[in-house]
């Protein structure tokens, strides 16, 4: 059961103004956001394609409205 605890770990920090904490960033980690490759293929627009029910679920109203 004591394994472990001699190891850092990473903190839990309140933030100001924020309903939510953030987590320390872990030893050793980079915590900057991943750039997408340009391999993948990017999403199309919506107008780009039309499926055979387009038309009718962009009529289509919700009960609620």
């Amino acid at each position: 059961m004591t394994e472990g605890q001699d190891e850092p770990r990473q903190r839990v920090v309140r933030m100001p103004g924020s309903r939510r904490a953030r987590l320390t960033p872990v030893e050793g980690s980079d915590p900057a956001p991943e750039v997408p490759d340009g391999d993948r293929p990017r999403r199309t627009g919506p107008g780009d394609r039309k499926g055979p029910n387009d038309d009718q679920l962009l009529r289509d109203v919700p009960p609620h409205y």
